[in-house]
């Protein structure tokens, strides 16, 4: 297996404030009961944290705000291990996830982007032999402009699910997605590659249209799924530059999505990318 490359994560940074509950409310209920946590979050955040702690060299280019969350974000991902340069402080707050999780680990999210919709595409290098990480929670204009700019190879998890310009689509070279994403975004069979995740019953890899691989998912008890398919895109990104083909790639990225499904935050503690290869 080649060693991980240098990756650059372009992405949000958040604090999250989730209410472990017994079960999530439905429109218009208030559910009492709640126990409240606060955790260093957002889903650039989160993949940048996984794939340093898998093993990559890890640059993170974002924002935060000049506020304690905003400084408590960027010492937790440096304290990981990623170079936190790229991060610009800015006059917003700290952007804010809003997170319920039920006792079964299902979750609602509301994100509320502050200084995450300031990031510029400007101001930082891609070199040639950089991989560049992107997510949806981010201005698409900036999503846009450092993949035409980026010289290597290029991942957009597309999340939360929007239109996608024909641009991008054409662009980038791994999309993932979750299967609900992945029916709300019909663009994506035009993309040449794109890792759809199915919760309990595994991932599949769509190539060109047409599925290339499919593997189970690893069985665990789950505790919540925040930050689940954050590390399972970091994870799915190291592996493919690593060298492994799409259904050993995908397996290992499921043995590292379970993981973090066993663990009640969402940048838990995590082994090198090798330890989970192969793993069923």
């Amino acid at each position: 297996m080649r060693p991980p490359q240098d990756l650059v994560v372009v992405g949000s940074i958040n604090v999250d404030l989730t209410a472990d509950v017994e079960r999530l409310p439905g429109a218009g209920e208030t559910v009492g009961g709640g126990r409240l946590r606060r955790d260093v979050g957002g889903k650039g955040a989160n993949q940048a944290v996984a794939a340093s702690r898998l093993g990559a060299r890890v640059r993170m280019v974002g924002a935060v705000g000049s506020d304690a969350d905003g400084a408590w974000a960027v010492e937790t991902a440096r304290s990981a291990g990623v170079d936190v340069e790229g991060v610009r402080t800015v006059d917003a707050p700290t952007g804010t996830a809003l997170i319920a999780v039920d006792a079964a680990g299902e979750n609602q999210i509301v994100v509320c982007s502050g200084a995450n919709a300031l990031v510029e595409p400007e101001g930082f290098v891609v070199a040639a032999g950089d991989a560049v990480l992107m997510q949806l929670e981010l201005p698409l204009d900036v999503v846009r402009a450092v993949a035409a700019r980026a010289p290597g190879f290029v991942v957009v998890n597309a999340a939360p699910a929007r239109p996608l310009p024909a641009d991008l689509v054409e662009r980038a070279d791994l999309f993932i997605v979750n299967e609900t994403e992945y029916a709300a975004m019909p663009e994506l069979g035009e993309a040449k590659r794109v890792a759809v995740t199915y919760g309990a019953s595994g991932a599949a890899m769509i190539a060109e249209g047409a599925e290339a691989a499919r593997v189970p998912a690893v069985s665990t008890e789950a505790i919540s799924t925040v930050g689940a398919g954050d590390a399972f895109s970091a994870a799915l990104t190291l592996a493919i530059l690593a060298g492994m083909p799409d259904d050993e790639a995908l397996r290992t990225a499921c043995a590292v999505g379970a993981a973090v499904v066993a663990h009640p935050g969402a940048q838990p503690p995590l082994d090198r990318l090798e330890m989970y290869r192969g793993t069923r």
